[in-house]
């Protein structure tokens, strides 16, 4: 069974979907009406061919997944919020049509620096708490007389520990509860098309929310695989430049862990299986099950962006009429 290639993410009260180049936005709005927005995606690094090498196409996908997800979250935020009050649409109201084009230009202008700024931060944030972190805390060992390779060691477990103890402080956070039904949604929408079973609220319903792709195993296996290749920086005499080493390191580490990942999502060997099990076993925490209606929501950002008819047609030879589509 061939991959269907669809990947998204949870944002508020929504779901962002994602096939090939178009992604899709659903957002629940207060008035219970579905908001969705369709874009072509365009690589923020352009078409060259370089861009597509094995690792290299890890990096970019990385970089690329955090600007499209916080810009689809920023946009989320904004639906799904209060909708706009008397005074700004009287204000609105008395704007020509050229000085609401120019304040539109300007949010606009506004938006992309946040948008940037959030990113740049997030990055910042996480590879100074995940990788850098870790090693200065255990590196305290020394006055011990640990040894380089004790260090590493204790790194890693201080690394694991950051990380496990992070995901269970937002996972008992109320207002992160909806966006993680949110994420249950949106893998039980892709498990349930993988699966031969036409989209409906029923069969989406009945689906797991596990998935091999998911961001939180990519984030899980990250982990793993900067503990292995910190390793390297054992025979380094010199802290700053182990240090700093690890920073250098980091594309290295998300190229590697975005290989692995698409390879176990597109293989049930043992090794995978392997391979996955603590990432799935980390999704228990970022998903939930989700309501009805957050599964309708999910199905309308997966028709956007995907066929799935066709999709069952040419790898289950299931043919599913346009009617069937929708829940009675």
């Amino acid at each position: 069974m061939r991959s269907s290639n669809i990947g998204g993410q949870a944002v508020m009260e929504g779901i962002m979907m994602r096939h090939k180049d178009k992604y899709s936005i659903a957002v629940r709005r207060p008035d219970k009406e579905i908001e969705l927005k369709t874009e072509d995606y365009k690589c923020l690094f352009g078409n060259a061919k370089i861009w597509r090498k094995p690792i290299i196409r890890g990096v970019v996908s990385f970089v690329e997944s955090l600007v499209v997800g916080t810009k689809c979250l920023m946009y989320s935020a904004e639906i799904a919020g209060d909708e706009e009050d008397e005074e700004e649409a009287a204000k609105n109201a008395a704007l020509t049509e050229e000085e609401l084009a120019a304040k539109k230009a300007k949010e606009d202008k506004q938006f992309k620096w946040l948008l940037y700024v959030t990113v740049a931060v997030s990055i910042v944030v996480s590879v100074a708490a995940f990788m850098l972190l870790p090693y200065v805390l255990a590196s305290f060992c020394k006055k011990a007389g640990a040894s380089e390779v004790v260090v590493t060691i204790v790194e890693a477990f201080v690394k694991m520990a950051l990380f496990m103890g992070y995901m269970l402080l937002i996972s008992r956070m109320n207002d992160i509860q909806r966006t993680f039904m949110y994420h249950g949604a949106e893998h039980k929408c892709i498990n349930c098309v993988e699966s031969g079973k036409p989209l409906t609220v029923e069969n989406v319903m009945a689906s797991s929310r596990q998935h091999r792709r998911c961001g939180t195993s990519f984030l899980f296996l990250v982990m793993l695989v900067s503990i292995f290749l910190h390793f390297i920086f054992v025979l380094v005499p010199f802290y700053w430049a182990r240090l700093f080493g690890r920073l250098l390191m980091v594309p290295v580490v998300s190229g590697v862990s975005f290989e692995l990942i698409q390879w176990a999502g597109r293989t049930d060997s043992k090794l995978a299986c392997i391979l996955s099990k603590p990432g799935l076993a980390m999704q228990k925490l970022t998903t939930k099950e989700p309501t009805a209606d957050m599964v309708e929501v999910a199905i309308k950002a997966v028709e956007a962006v995907f066929d799935w008819r066709a999709y069952l047609k040419e790898e289950f030879g299931v043919e599913v009429p346009p009617e069937e589509q929708k829940e009675a």
